[in-house]
């Protein structure tokens, strides 16, 4: 075969690629060399580098009345030189880190390789290829941004560190200006907060796990997750072992299950408020390094009454949460837990739990808004809606009753009926309306609360209608003020958006107060007017008592992480004991407000010629009393000077029916039917907690 001649029309192309690439990489080689002297010339002295002035912002957070809460920022130890420096410690954070730090330039190509091959077959980078340099570059001078650009100006100052500092040095300064979580950066305060003492006397086991910190902090900090931070321990002693650090027999004797961690100074619970407050900065603000106050929102007087509320009425082996929402939405009181330091698990606002019957406030909702009232009468009777058949927790149906006293008494069939006749999608509609973030199912079922809610979220809706049906918004924020007094945010009350008519709200109201008054709410009277619903899951694995009173809202919810039932809880019950402690608390300082349950329609919803009673066909004739005038008093209104049903005594027979509770007359009232009385205070009669169990199988 004739050879193609060098200079050939067919090689030119072929030898053009060539000499382009080869001078692509030539230029790229020069531009490199250029940037990397540059920003040699650049670098600060060793000296200033140790220096630990700018690792971090300070963030105090306030209460509404100036108390700082917390105060945030970065922990720094004392600086530890290299040769004093454990050699376990440095070993474990070199095979854990970059296993080829003594060998590379700054960059690591092998590893970079790897983490490209990664990226090729799962679609993301799930293995990093920064070098201990580059980590190191990354946290003095540049930010965490996962851009191209940043990774470039990564290399090229790890490559310039590498050319100023020696190994020894570069180790020196990541070991002592690291993160490690827990707000520590450097392994002396890393040593010190989790364990007690100082750096220089860290053992294997100790440095095994301050080298499995780095790679999430937030995950694998021992003032997390204890059990994560030793599992994460055994990886790196097994990676000392993998690359010769330590022998496989020294590795062996080390336990990380034995490894003392030093147990957190207990803090106050009003760190589940701060972790939620916290996090909104990102959005109100432009990022600063300047230290700030952050004043918020939160009631130190009212955080310490829910304390105790949920710490004395939570029963034994459950969780409890409470929020308290001022009517502008400003959370006052927020409690996640029944214990910040055994569990930063956010109840109030990150878990997703069934509201069992609280959930009717937007079954009620729709039907006040679709034109019923209060003293409409429906049928308490047998029903089964596609194969669905609610019943209540009496097993009984008491026939005729108005819509308020089947509310008062939480009764399923009505629900269910109220729903069948809206239509179930009418009723998810309303809940979103009001603020519910959650997948709301369309089954039958969902009248009576088989969807998962978060607690601020219902609490939220309560607000709303509390606010005479204008949405309420929660916030914990007021302002952020700069060290030298330069207001850098001010919280702007939100435009008005209405969410039902003023007297739907009212109208509900009504129906609120007559579940504290004479319904399965009555364990939270507080000696002045409140509204609100309890709530109880299948099997008792969920109590939900909200309510609102004077201008402020409180959700409670009661139940254990992993849903398991409790014997006696209810709705009820503790969550409506737990209630009543902390708002006859709350609301000490504030007037008493009446509530305003009858408000008129505008004039462009009536008929001409309508009255205030109605006309026509459909007119609603005046209750009158016994002297022929008509009631001008709302009989649900609160009455301060009415006395509350006497508890029963203990050592009397229960009577084969329900004790007689005196109220005035209502319109289109029913005849009297003595079995169809208020249940004792804290009872939850109606709540049917076997009802939520069967729905979740429709």
């Amino acid at each position: 075969m004739a050879r193609v001649p060098t200079d050939s029309p067919a090689r030119r192309p072929f030898m053009t690629a060539v000499k382009v690439m080869l001078y692509a990489a030539l230029l790229g080689l020069i531009g490199l060399a250029v940037a990397v002297s540059i920003t040699y010339s650049q670098l600060p002295s060793y000296q200033t580098l140790t220096k630990t002035n700018d690792l971090g912002q300070t963030i105090r957070m306030r209460a509404a009345n100036g108390q700082v809460l917390v105060s945030m920022g970065p922990s720094v130890g004392k600086w530890i030189p290299y040769d004093r420096i454990p050699q376990a410690m440095r070993s474990a954070m070199i095979a854990v880190e970059d296993k080829r730090f003594r060998s590379h330039i700054g960059v690591d190509p092998i590893g970079i390789a790897r983490s490209a091959k990664v990226r090729l077959e799962t679609g993301r980078f799930s293995q990093g290829g920064s070098t201990i340099t580059q980590q190191l570059a990354r946290n003095i001078f540049l930010t965490n941004s996962r851009t191209f650009g940043r990774k470039i100006k990564e290399a090229v100052v790890a490559l310039a560190l590498e050319l100023k500092f020696s190994k020894n040095q570069i180790l020196e300064l990541y070991l002592n200006r690291v993160y490690f979580g827990g707000g520590a950066y450097g392994i002396d305060a890393a040593s010190t907060r989790f364990f007690g003492h100082g750096a220089e006397r860290l053992s294997l086991g100790e440095a095994a796990i301050i080298a499995g910190l780095v790679k999430a902090p937030s995950n694998y900090s021992p003032t997390a997750d204890v059990e994560a931070a030793r599992g994460r321990s055994s990886v790196v002693l097994q990676s000392m072992v993998n690359n010769g650090f330590v022998s496989a027999d020294v590795a062996a004797g080390v336990s990380p299950a034995e490894v003392k961690i030093q147990k957190m100074t207990r803090q106050n619970n009003v760190r589940y408020f701060t972790d939620w407050a916290l996090p909104q900065l990102d959005t109100l603000i432009d990022e600063t390094s300047e230290p700030i106050d952050v004043w918020t929102t939160l009631d130190p007087t009212m955080q310490v009454a829910a304390d105790q509320a949920i710490g004395r009425n939570t029963p034994g082996g459950a969780q409890g949460a409470l929020v308290a929402l001022d009517r502008d939405g400003a959370v006052r009181a927020m409690v996640g837990g029944r214990d910040y330091v055994d569990s930063i698990y956010n109840r109030s606002t990150q878990a997703q739990r069934q509201p069992g019957s609280a959930f009717k406030l937007f079954v009620y909702l729709a039907a006040l808004e679709s034109g019923m009232k209060p003293t409409d009468t429906l049928v308490d009777e047998p029903v089964t809606i596609n194969g669905w058949s609610p019943r209540n927790s009496t097993r009984t149906n008491l026939g005729p009753v108005s819509l308020r006293e089947a509310f008062a008494r939480s009764i399923n069939t009505i629900s269910a009926k109220i729903g069948q006749q809206l239509g179930f999608s009418t009723i998810a509609d309303m809940a979103r309306r009001f603020g519910i973030t959650g997948e709301i199912s369309t089954y039958p079922s969902m009248v009576l609360g088989t969807s998962d809610v978060r607690l601020i979220d219902m609490t939220r809706a309560f607000a709303s209608v509390s606010n005479r049906g204008v949405a309420v918004m929660p916030y914990g924020i007021r302002k952020v003020v700069s060290a030298n007094g330069r207001v850098l945010y001010q919280h702007d009350a939100a435009e008005e958006r209405v969410l039902v008519a003023p007297w739907v709200a009212a109208e509900m109201t009504d129906l609120l107060q007559s579940a504290v008054l004479t319904g399965t709410g009555r364990a939270a009277q507080i000696g002045r007017p409140v509204a609100g619903k309890t709530g109880t899951t299948s099997s008792n694995k969920d109590g939900w008592f909200i309510g609102f009173s004077s201008g402020i809202t409180t959700g409670v919810w009661m139940g254990r992480d992993d849903a398991r039932a409790i014997a006696g809880l209810q709705g009820g019950t503790a969550p409506a004991r737990a209630f009543h402690d902390f708002m006859v608390k709350a609301v000490a300082n504030r007037p008493v407000e009446q509530f305003e349950t009858q408000v008129p329609m505008p004039d462009w919803q009536l008929e001409p010629g309508e009255e205030a009673w109605g006309a026509g066909d459909n007119a609603v004739e005046p209750v009158l009393d016994e002297n022929g005038q008509p009631f001008d008093q709302d009989p649900y209104v609160y009455n301060p000077d009415a006395t509350a049903p006497a508890p029963p005594d203990p050592n009397q027979q229960p009577p084969s029916q329900l004790p007689e509770v005196s109220v005035p007359p209502v319109r289109q009232q029913q005849p009297t039917d003595p079995s169809r009385r208020p249940a004792p205070a804290g009872s939850e009669p109606a709540d049917d907690p076997s009802q939520s169990g069967a729905d979740l199988a429709q």
